[in-house]
Protein backbone atom coordinates (compact mmCIF):
# COMPACT_ATOMS: atom_id res chain seq x y z
CA UNK A 1 0.00 0.00 0.00
CA UNK A 2 2.89 2.51 1.00
CA UNK A 3 4.45 1.64 -2.35
CA UNK A 4 1.39 1.58 -4.67
CA UNK A 5 0.29 5.38 -2.56
CA UNK A 6 3.70 6.70 -3.89
CA UNK A 7 2.81 7.24 -7.56
CA UNK A 8 -0.07 9.54 -7.27
CA UNK A 9 2.14 11.08 -4.63
CA UNK A 10 4.86 11.57 -7.64
CA UNK A 11 7.64 9.75 -6.68
CA UNK A 12 10.11 8.71 -9.01
CA UNK A 13 10.47 4.56 -9.89
CA UNK A 14 14.12 4.67 -8.44
CA UNK A 15 12.31 6.04 -4.99
CA UNK A 16 9.44 3.14 -4.87
CA UNK A 17 11.76 0.60 -5.31
CA UNK A 18 14.32 1.96 -2.54
CA UNK A 19 11.10 1.92 -0.03
CA UNK A 20 10.01 -1.25 -1.13
CA UNK A 21 13.23 -2.86 -0.74
CA UNK A 22 13.62 -1.10 2.07
CA UNK A 23 10.05 -2.73 3.32
CA UNK A 24 11.16 -5.46 2.27
CA UNK A 25 14.30 -5.81 4.51
CA UNK A 26 11.34 -5.27 7.26
CA UNK A 27 9.35 -8.04 6.35
CA UNK A 28 12.48 -10.46 6.32
CA UNK A 29 13.48 -9.57 9.65
CA UNK A 30 10.26 -10.09 11.24
CA UNK A 31 10.49 -13.55 9.35
CA UNK A 32 13.92 -14.40 10.96
CA UNK A 33 12.62 -13.10 14.09
CA UNK A 34 9.42 -15.50 14.14
CA UNK A 35 11.44 -18.45 12.94
CA UNK A 36 13.94 -18.25 15.92
CA UNK A 37 11.40 -17.29 18.28
CA UNK A 38 9.11 -19.52 17.22
CA UNK A 39 8.27 -22.11 20.28
CA UNK A 40 9.31 -25.37 21.17
CA UNK A 41 6.93 -28.34 20.77
CA UNK A 42 5.97 -29.25 24.13
CA UNK A 43 6.00 -33.19 24.75
CA UNK A 44 4.62 -35.15 27.00
CA UNK A 45 6.81 -37.32 29.67
CA UNK A 46 8.20 -40.44 27.26
CA UNK A 47 6.52 -39.25 23.99
CA UNK A 48 8.64 -39.55 21.02
CA UNK A 49 9.29 -36.21 19.36
CA UNK A 50 8.19 -35.39 15.33
CA UNK A 51 10.38 -37.98 12.96
CA UNK A 52 11.91 -34.48 11.41
CA UNK A 53 13.30 -32.98 14.83
CA UNK A 54 15.15 -36.46 14.71
CA UNK A 55 16.47 -36.08 11.11
CA UNK A 56 17.43 -32.43 11.48
CA UNK A 57 17.55 -30.75 14.54
CA UNK A 58 15.88 -27.35 15.52
CA UNK A 59 18.47 -25.68 15.01
CA UNK A 60 19.59 -26.69 11.52
CA UNK A 61 15.84 -26.10 10.19
CA UNK A 62 15.87 -22.53 11.55
CA UNK A 63 18.94 -22.07 9.91
CA UNK A 64 17.63 -23.84 6.39
CA UNK A 65 14.37 -21.36 6.91
CA UNK A 66 16.79 -18.40 7.89
CA UNK A 67 18.92 -19.17 4.50
CA UNK A 68 15.66 -19.26 2.48
CA UNK A 69 13.66 -16.34 3.25
CA UNK A 70 16.88 -14.33 2.70
CA UNK A 71 17.56 -16.01 -0.84
CA UNK A 72 13.95 -15.11 -1.51
CA UNK A 73 14.41 -11.26 -0.64
CA UNK A 74 18.00 -11.35 -2.75
CA UNK A 75 16.39 -13.44 -5.70
CA UNK A 76 13.06 -10.66 -5.46
CA UNK A 77 16.01 -7.41 -5.81
CA UNK A 78 17.84 -8.96 -8.55
CA UNK A 79 14.51 -9.74 -10.36
CA UNK A 80 15.64 -13.61 -10.69
CA UNK A 81 11.91 -15.04 -10.38
CA UNK A 82 12.58 -18.37 -11.92
CA UNK A 83 14.91 -18.76 -8.85
CA UNK A 84 12.20 -16.65 -6.02
CA UNK A 85 9.79 -19.41 -7.38
CA UNK A 86 11.80 -22.07 -6.50
CA UNK A 87 12.90 -21.68 -3.25
CA UNK A 88 9.55 -20.23 -2.21
CA UNK A 89 8.13 -23.84 -3.61
CA UNK A 90 11.30 -25.51 -1.65
CA UNK A 91 10.14 -23.88 1.73
CA UNK A 92 6.78 -24.36 1.54
CA UNK A 93 5.61 -27.32 0.56
CA UNK A 94 7.68 -29.65 3.63
CA UNK A 95 6.07 -27.29 5.93
CA UNK A 96 2.12 -27.16 4.57
CA UNK A 97 2.74 -30.79 4.68
CA UNK A 98 4.22 -31.33 7.88
CA UNK A 99 0.89 -28.76 8.76
CA UNK A 100 -1.28 -30.90 7.10
CA UNK A 101 0.37 -34.35 8.96
CA UNK A 102 -0.44 -32.83 11.86
CA UNK A 103 -3.87 -31.05 11.76
CA UNK A 104 -4.79 -34.45 10.65
CA UNK A 105 -3.78 -36.29 13.66
CA UNK A 106 -5.41 -33.79 15.86
CA UNK A 107 -8.42 -33.83 13.95
CA UNK A 108 -8.96 -37.47 13.99
CA UNK A 109 -7.27 -37.84 17.48
CA UNK A 110 -10.35 -39.13 20.07
CA UNK A 111 -11.60 -36.40 22.61
CA UNK A 112 -9.30 -36.96 25.49
CA UNK A 113 -6.36 -38.94 24.50
CA UNK A 114 -3.05 -37.77 24.54
CA UNK A 115 -0.90 -36.08 22.27
CA UNK A 116 1.18 -39.54 20.55
CA UNK A 117 -1.45 -42.51 21.00
CA UNK A 118 0.19 -45.77 21.09
CA UNK A 119 0.30 -48.11 18.18
CA UNK A 120 0.22 -47.42 13.78
CA UNK A 121 -2.12 -44.56 12.75
CA UNK A 122 -5.83 -45.58 11.38
CA UNK A 123 -6.29 -46.05 7.76
CA UNK A 124 -8.14 -43.31 7.42
CA UNK A 125 -5.89 -40.75 8.66
CA UNK A 126 -3.59 -41.83 6.66
CA UNK A 127 -5.51 -42.22 3.67
CA UNK A 128 -5.97 -38.35 4.40
CA UNK A 129 -2.77 -37.36 4.93
CA UNK A 130 -1.22 -39.37 1.93
CA UNK A 131 -3.86 -37.71 -0.50
CA UNK A 132 -3.42 -34.06 0.87
CA UNK A 133 0.25 -34.53 0.36
CA UNK A 134 -0.18 -35.68 -3.23
CA UNK A 135 -2.34 -32.65 -3.86
CA UNK A 136 -0.11 -30.30 -2.24
CA UNK A 137 2.77 -31.69 -4.64
CA UNK A 138 0.88 -31.41 -7.54
CA UNK A 139 -0.11 -27.97 -7.04
CA UNK A 140 3.75 -27.07 -6.06
CA UNK A 141 4.70 -28.64 -9.46
CA UNK A 142 1.46 -26.38 -10.97
CA UNK A 143 2.58 -23.16 -9.02
CA UNK A 144 6.06 -23.92 -10.06
CA UNK A 145 5.10 -24.14 -13.56
CA UNK A 146 3.28 -20.57 -13.67
CA UNK A 147 6.29 -18.74 -11.54
CA UNK A 148 8.60 -20.11 -14.64
CA UNK A 149 6.05 -19.23 -17.27
CA UNK A 150 5.38 -22.68 -18.51
CA UNK A 151 2.13 -24.11 -19.89
CA UNK A 152 1.54 -27.26 -18.79
CA UNK A 153 -1.47 -27.99 -21.13
CA UNK A 154 0.41 -26.40 -23.70
CA UNK A 155 3.10 -29.02 -23.54
CA UNK A 156 1.01 -32.23 -23.28
CA UNK A 157 -0.48 -31.16 -26.48
CA UNK A 158 2.65 -30.97 -28.93
CA UNK A 159 4.65 -33.85 -30.31
CA UNK A 160 7.64 -32.18 -29.96
CA UNK A 161 10.53 -34.49 -27.57
CA UNK A 162 10.31 -31.71 -25.20
CA UNK A 163 5.85 -31.58 -24.78
CA UNK A 164 6.45 -35.59 -24.91
CA UNK A 165 9.54 -35.78 -22.32
CA UNK A 166 7.57 -33.00 -19.63
CA UNK A 167 4.21 -34.84 -20.20
CA UNK A 168 5.48 -38.13 -19.17
CA UNK A 169 7.94 -36.28 -16.26
CA UNK A 170 4.34 -35.51 -14.38
CA UNK A 171 2.57 -38.63 -15.99
CA UNK A 172 5.38 -40.48 -13.69
CA UNK A 173 4.65 -37.99 -10.91
CA UNK A 174 1.03 -38.97 -11.03
CA UNK A 175 1.96 -42.84 -10.51
CA UNK A 176 4.40 -42.40 -8.42
CA UNK A 177 1.99 -41.18 -5.67
CA UNK A 178 -0.71 -43.25 -6.28
CA UNK A 179 1.74 -45.80 -5.59
CA UNK A 180 2.74 -43.91 -2.78
CA UNK A 181 -0.56 -43.77 -1.22
CA UNK A 182 -1.71 -47.69 -2.19
CA UNK A 183 1.58 -48.66 -0.20
CA UNK A 184 0.99 -46.56 2.35
CA UNK A 185 -2.81 -47.54 3.38
CA UNK A 186 -1.97 -50.89 3.16
CA UNK A 187 0.67 -51.15 5.18
CA UNK A 188 -0.74 -49.28 7.58
CA UNK A 189 -3.90 -51.74 7.42
CA UNK A 190 -1.34 -54.60 8.15
CA UNK A 191 0.38 -52.85 10.82
CA UNK A 192 -2.75 -52.44 12.45
CA UNK A 193 -3.70 -56.36 12.40
CA UNK A 194 -0.26 -56.82 13.67
CA UNK A 195 -0.61 -54.81 16.65
CA UNK A 196 -4.09 -56.24 17.38
CA UNK A 197 -2.78 -59.59 17.37
CA UNK A 198 0.26 -58.81 19.58
CA UNK A 199 -1.66 -59.87 22.44
CA UNK A 200 -2.27 -63.29 22.29
CA UNK A 201 -4.75 -63.33 25.04
CA UNK A 202 -5.38 -66.75 26.81
CA UNK A 203 -2.91 -69.39 25.44
CA UNK A 204 -4.13 -72.89 23.49
CA UNK A 205 -7.37 -71.15 22.38
CA UNK A 206 -8.69 -70.58 18.45
CA UNK A 207 -8.35 -66.62 19.28
CA UNK A 208 -4.39 -66.94 20.27
CA UNK A 209 -4.18 -69.41 17.08
CA UNK A 210 -5.33 -66.70 14.94
CA UNK A 211 -3.21 -64.17 16.03
CA UNK A 212 -0.60 -66.12 16.03
CA UNK A 213 -1.06 -67.40 12.26
CA UNK A 214 -1.74 -63.52 11.57
CA UNK A 215 1.34 -62.39 13.22
CA UNK A 216 3.43 -65.51 11.00
CA UNK A 217 1.74 -64.42 7.68
CA UNK A 218 1.32 -60.57 7.69
CA UNK A 219 4.72 -59.78 7.90
CA UNK A 220 5.39 -61.91 4.36
CA UNK A 221 2.64 -61.09 2.65
CA UNK A 222 3.56 -57.23 3.39
CA UNK A 223 6.79 -57.91 2.08
CA UNK A 224 5.30 -59.44 -1.11
CA UNK A 225 3.13 -56.19 -1.79
CA UNK A 226 5.96 -53.61 -1.26
CA UNK A 227 7.65 -55.53 -4.00
CA UNK A 228 4.74 -55.99 -5.93
CA UNK A 229 3.96 -52.32 -5.94
CA UNK A 230 7.06 -50.72 -6.14
CA UNK A 231 7.90 -53.09 -9.44
CA UNK A 232 4.75 -52.09 -11.07
CA UNK A 233 4.39 -48.62 -10.33
CA UNK A 234 8.51 -48.52 -11.51
CA UNK A 235 7.19 -50.21 -14.91
CA UNK A 236 4.65 -47.65 -15.36
CA UNK A 237 6.51 -44.62 -14.50
CA UNK A 238 8.88 -46.16 -17.02
CA UNK A 239 6.22 -46.38 -19.49
CA UNK A 240 5.13 -43.00 -18.90
CA UNK A 241 8.14 -41.83 -19.33
CA UNK A 242 8.17 -43.14 -22.76
CA UNK A 243 10.37 -46.36 -22.51
CA UNK A 244 9.83 -49.58 -23.86
CA UNK A 245 9.26 -51.69 -21.05
CA UNK A 246 8.62 -54.98 -23.16
CA UNK A 247 12.44 -55.73 -23.29
CA UNK A 248 13.00 -54.85 -19.85
CA UNK A 249 10.30 -57.75 -19.05
CA UNK A 250 11.70 -60.12 -21.21
CA UNK A 251 15.09 -59.56 -20.24
CA UNK A 252 13.88 -59.39 -16.30
CA UNK A 253 12.34 -63.16 -17.17
CA UNK A 254 15.63 -64.36 -19.07
CA UNK A 255 17.72 -63.40 -15.81
CA UNK A 256 15.47 -64.60 -13.63
CA UNK A 257 15.95 -67.47 -14.95
CA UNK A 258 19.35 -67.67 -15.06
CA UNK A 259 20.08 -66.41 -11.06
CA UNK A 260 17.75 -69.64 -10.78
CA UNK A 261 20.01 -71.53 -12.45
CA UNK A 262 23.00 -69.49 -10.56
CA UNK A 263 21.02 -69.70 -7.04
CA UNK A 264 19.34 -73.22 -6.84
CA UNK A 265 19.96 -73.18 -3.35
CA UNK A 266 18.54 -69.60 -2.40
CA UNK A 267 15.42 -70.86 -4.78
CA UNK A 268 14.91 -74.12 -2.99
CA UNK A 269 15.18 -72.15 0.75
CA UNK A 270 12.05 -69.99 -0.63
CA UNK A 271 9.77 -72.63 -2.04
CA UNK A 272 10.26 -74.68 1.76
CA UNK A 273 9.39 -71.25 3.47
CA UNK A 274 6.15 -71.32 1.30
CA UNK A 275 5.36 -75.22 1.60
CA UNK A 276 6.31 -74.77 5.25
CA UNK A 277 3.75 -71.71 5.93
CA UNK A 278 1.69 -73.48 3.06
CA UNK A 279 1.22 -76.52 6.18
CA UNK A 280 0.86 -74.08 8.88
CA UNK A 281 3.92 -75.84 10.17
CA UNK A 282 4.68 -73.22 12.77
CA UNK A 283 3.71 -69.81 13.65
CA UNK A 284 5.16 -66.80 15.03
CA UNK A 285 5.72 -67.31 19.61
CA UNK A 286 6.11 -71.19 18.85
CA UNK A 287 8.85 -73.07 20.31
CA UNK A 288 10.05 -75.78 17.67
CA UNK A 289 13.00 -78.14 17.60
CA UNK A 290 14.08 -78.92 13.50
CA UNK A 291 17.40 -81.23 13.71
CA UNK A 292 20.42 -79.29 15.78
CA UNK A 293 18.18 -76.05 16.07
CA UNK A 294 15.22 -75.61 18.63
CA UNK A 295 14.22 -72.25 20.08
CA UNK A 296 11.48 -70.07 20.10
CA UNK A 297 9.70 -68.68 16.24
CA UNK A 298 10.78 -64.50 16.51
CA UNK A 299 10.11 -63.99 12.57
CA UNK A 300 10.92 -65.05 9.22
CA UNK A 301 12.36 -63.57 6.16
CA UNK A 302 12.11 -64.99 2.69
CA UNK A 303 14.37 -67.40 2.91
CA UNK A 304 15.06 -68.11 6.79
CA UNK A 305 13.24 -68.85 10.01
CA UNK A 306 14.86 -66.92 13.34
CA UNK A 307 14.51 -69.20 15.97
CA UNK A 308 15.77 -67.47 19.91
CA UNK A 309 17.03 -70.67 22.15
CA UNK A 310 16.10 -70.73 25.41
CA UNK A 311 19.54 -69.70 26.25
CA UNK A 312 19.72 -66.63 24.26
CA UNK A 313 21.22 -67.36 21.15
CA UNK A 314 19.41 -67.10 17.76
CA UNK A 315 19.62 -69.35 14.98
CA UNK A 316 19.07 -68.09 11.77
CA UNK A 317 17.68 -71.29 9.87
CA UNK A 318 17.41 -71.32 5.87
CA UNK A 319 14.24 -72.87 5.68
CA UNK A 320 15.93 -75.85 3.09
CA UNK A 321 18.05 -76.59 5.90
CA UNK A 322 14.97 -77.44 8.81
CA UNK A 323 14.04 -80.93 7.53
CA UNK A 324 11.19 -82.38 9.91
CA UNK A 325 9.97 -79.71 12.41
CA UNK A 326 8.60 -80.90 15.74
CA UNK A 327 6.40 -78.28 17.02
CA UNK A 328 6.42 -77.77 20.70
CA UNK A 329 3.51 -75.41 21.30
CA UNK A 330 0.14 -76.95 19.84
CA UNK A 331 -2.59 -77.75 21.13
CA UNK A 332 -1.14 -79.91 24.64
CA UNK A 333 1.96 -81.65 25.69
CA UNK A 334 2.11 -84.69 28.56
CA UNK A 335 4.69 -84.40 30.88
CA UNK A 336 5.74 -87.83 32.77
CA UNK A 337 7.42 -87.84 35.96
CA UNK A 338 9.39 -90.64 37.53
CA UNK A 339 9.78 -91.37 41.87
CA UNK A 340 12.11 -93.45 43.17
CA UNK A 341 10.33 -95.17 46.24
CA UNK A 342 11.84 -98.15 49.17
CA UNK A 343 10.60 -101.58 48.55
CA UNK A 344 9.02 -101.20 52.18
CA UNK A 345 6.77 -98.55 50.74
CA UNK A 346 2.81 -98.56 50.59
CA UNK A 347 1.99 -97.82 46.51
CA UNK A 348 -1.52 -97.61 47.38
CA UNK A 349 -0.68 -94.79 49.73
CA UNK A 350 1.58 -93.36 46.91
CA UNK A 351 -0.63 -93.41 44.54
CA UNK A 352 -3.77 -91.94 46.36
CA UNK A 353 -1.10 -89.22 47.65
CA UNK A 354 -0.35 -88.38 44.19
CA UNK A 355 -4.17 -88.15 42.76
CA UNK A 356 -4.74 -85.44 45.78
CA UNK A 357 -1.95 -83.51 44.81
CA UNK A 358 -3.09 -83.91 40.85
CA UNK A 359 -6.87 -82.35 42.40
CA UNK A 360 -4.80 -79.48 44.47
CA UNK A 361 -2.70 -78.48 41.59
CA UNK A 362 -6.20 -78.39 38.93
CA UNK A 363 -8.24 -76.52 41.91
CA UNK A 364 -5.26 -73.49 42.14
CA UNK A 365 -5.99 -70.33 40.67
CA UNK A 366 -2.69 -70.28 39.49
CA UNK A 367 -2.70 -73.67 37.80
CA UNK A 368 -5.69 -74.43 36.77
CA UNK A 369 -6.18 -72.52 33.69
CA UNK A 370 -2.87 -74.70 32.38
CA UNK A 371 -3.72 -77.97 33.44
CA UNK A 372 -5.57 -79.94 31.21
CA UNK A 373 -5.76 -83.13 32.85
CA UNK A 374 -4.37 -84.24 36.77
CA UNK A 375 -1.74 -85.12 37.90
CA UNK A 376 -2.19 -88.57 38.48
CA UNK A 377 -0.41 -92.27 38.74
CA UNK A 378 0.44 -94.60 36.35
CA UNK A 379 1.89 -97.78 38.34
CA UNK A 380 4.87 -99.02 39.00
CA UNK A 381 7.64 -98.84 36.46
CA UNK A 382 10.32 -100.43 36.91
CA UNK A 383 11.72 -102.73 40.17
CA UNK A 384 15.43 -101.83 40.42
CA UNK A 385 18.38 -102.79 42.66
CA UNK A 386 17.68 -100.33 45.13
CA UNK A 387 14.02 -98.40 44.45
CA UNK A 388 10.55 -99.13 43.09
CA UNK A 389 10.23 -96.60 40.31
CA UNK A 390 6.64 -95.12 39.83
CA UNK A 391 5.58 -92.80 37.19
CA UNK A 392 2.99 -90.38 36.87
CA UNK A 393 1.78 -88.24 34.19
CA UNK A 394 -0.31 -85.13 33.47
CA UNK A 395 -1.32 -83.55 30.29
CA UNK A 396 -0.73 -79.32 30.33
CA UNK A 397 -0.81 -76.58 28.25
CA UNK A 398 2.25 -76.64 25.63
CA UNK A 399 5.40 -74.88 27.26
CA UNK A 400 3.57 -74.61 30.96
CA UNK A 401 4.38 -78.20 32.14
CA UNK A 402 8.01 -77.18 33.81
CA UNK A 403 6.72 -74.59 35.98
CA UNK A 404 4.09 -76.77 37.03
CA UNK A 405 6.08 -80.07 37.15
CA UNK A 406 8.44 -78.23 39.99
CA UNK A 407 5.84 -77.28 42.05
CA UNK A 408 4.28 -81.11 41.83
CA UNK A 409 7.81 -82.51 43.10
CA UNK A 410 7.99 -79.87 46.02
CA UNK A 411 4.49 -80.89 47.05
CA UNK A 412 4.95 -85.06 46.71
CA UNK A 413 8.14 -84.68 48.82
CA UNK A 414 5.79 -82.46 51.59
CA UNK A 415 3.61 -85.57 51.34
CA UNK A 416 5.58 -88.25 51.13
CA UNK A 417 7.74 -87.23 54.11
CA UNK A 418 4.57 -86.32 56.17
CA UNK A 419 2.92 -89.81 55.54
CA UNK A 420 6.10 -92.38 55.90
CA UNK A 421 6.65 -93.26 52.67
CA UNK A 422 10.63 -92.67 51.88
CA UNK A 423 12.45 -92.12 49.03
CA UNK A 424 14.95 -94.48 47.61
CA UNK A 425 18.81 -93.50 47.18
CA UNK A 426 22.29 -95.84 46.32
CA UNK A 427 23.64 -97.15 49.68
CA UNK A 428 26.30 -99.63 50.31
CA UNK A 429 26.22 -102.06 53.41
CA UNK A 430 29.19 -104.52 54.50
CA UNK A 431 29.09 -107.17 55.82
CA UNK A 432 31.60 -110.39 57.52
CA UNK A 433 31.75 -112.81 60.08
CA UNK A 434 31.94 -111.37 63.79
CA UNK A 435 35.62 -111.51 65.72
CA UNK A 436 36.26 -111.15 69.62
CA UNK A 437 36.69 -107.87 70.51
CA UNK A 438 40.05 -108.44 71.57
CA UNK A 439 41.37 -109.89 68.25
CA UNK A 440 39.65 -106.55 66.49
CA UNK A 441 41.38 -104.18 69.23
CA UNK A 442 45.05 -106.24 68.27
CA UNK A 443 44.11 -105.72 64.96
CA UNK A 444 43.77 -102.16 65.53
CA UNK A 445 46.94 -101.59 67.00
CA UNK A 446 49.13 -103.38 65.03
CA UNK A 447 47.64 -101.33 61.88
CA UNK A 448 49.28 -98.19 64.36
CA UNK A 449 51.95 -99.11 64.77
CA UNK A 450 52.50 -99.98 61.03
CA UNK A 451 51.64 -96.89 59.97
CA UNK A 452 53.73 -94.42 62.67
CA UNK A 453 57.25 -94.62 61.83
CA UNK A 454 59.84 -96.52 64.09
CA UNK A 455 61.32 -94.49 66.73
CA UNK A 456 64.87 -92.84 66.05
Amino acid sequence: MIVGFGVPLGYTLEARQLVAYGLGLVLVAIALDAVWRRPAAIHADGEVPSPVARRFGRGTANTALSVGIVLLWVFWVIHAMASFWLVLVVMALPLAISLARRAIDNLLRPPGSPQAADGPPSVLAVCIERGIRAVLIIGAIAVLAWGWGIDLAHFHDQETWIGRATDGVLSAVVIVLIADFLWQASKTAIDRKLAEAADTGQANTDEARRRARLRTLLPIFRNILFVAVVAIGAMMALSALGVQIGPLVAGAGIIGIAIGFGAQTFARDVIAGMFYLMDDAFRVGEYIQAGRYKGTVEGFSIRSVRLRHHRGPVFTVPFNLLGAVENMSRDWVIDKIAIGVTYDSDLEKARKLIKQIGLELQQDPEFAPLILEPLKMQGVDELGDYAVTIRAKMMTVPGEQFVIRRKAYAMIKKAFDENGIKFAFPTVQVAGEAEPATATAAVAQRGLELTQPAAA
